[in-house]
């Protein structure tokens, strides 16, 4: 937690360690000013009135972790699923899935501390899947008031969201913000 408080976030080594690290620019998903607001393509749109995916919160994290890690590369080494899994049990890690005819079609999850969270990793077996819990997590934390919305990295699926890259120094100045509040993560 504290390596999140001051701007950097963990990822695994081929040798079973955990380096931390920092991105310059950082992506962030804008979410604490008036006008921030998630782009939502219209067919996303359309896959979310229809209800095809059931949304859940946290209940099947371990899975949700594992399906991220299933990657030809991957950075979620066992230390990193142990030290995850340990945040969840403690209420820090939280996992947003979508779930289709009875089965896991994908999910994120990340780490809610303060007014900040730090989205670490996706996944989906279903189309739209993992976009559809992106919409519902921003969602969550906007209506906690959350301050930081990080990404560390740019991806294209962030950038359709509306996702920025911004300055070191601009970053830390909102994750400063962010760590003065004390926002739930109520869904």
């Amino acid at each position: 937690m504290n390596g999140y408080a001051m701007g950097i976030f963990p990822m695994g080594e081929e040798d079973g360690s955990i380096a931390w690290f920092e991105a310059s620019p950082r992506a962030i998903m804008p979410i604490s000013s008036p006008e921030a607001d998630i782009n939502v393509s219209r067919s996303l749109k359309q896959v979310i009135k229809k209800n095809i995916f059931e949304i859940r919160i946290d209940t099947a994290f371990n899975q949700v972790l594992n399906f991220c890690a299933e990657r030809e590369s991957t950075w979620i080494n066992d230390m990193i699923k142990s030290a995850y899994t340990e945040l969840h049990e403690k209420g820090y890690a939280h996992s947003v899935e979508a779930w289709h005819d009875g089965e896991l079609a994908g999910g994120l999850y990340g780490v809610a501390y303060r007014g900040a969270f730090f989205g670490e990793s996706m996944f989906r077996k279903v189309n739209n899947a993992s976009k559809v819990c992106v919409v519902e997590l921003y969602r969550i934390l906007q209506q906690n008031n959350y301050i930081l919305f990080d990404i560390q990295m740019m991806t294209s699926h962030f950038e359709q969201f509306g996702a920025v890259e911004i300055s070191k120094r601009r970053y830390l100045d909102l994750l400063e913000k962010a760590m003065e509040e004390r926002c739930g993560f109520q869904y």
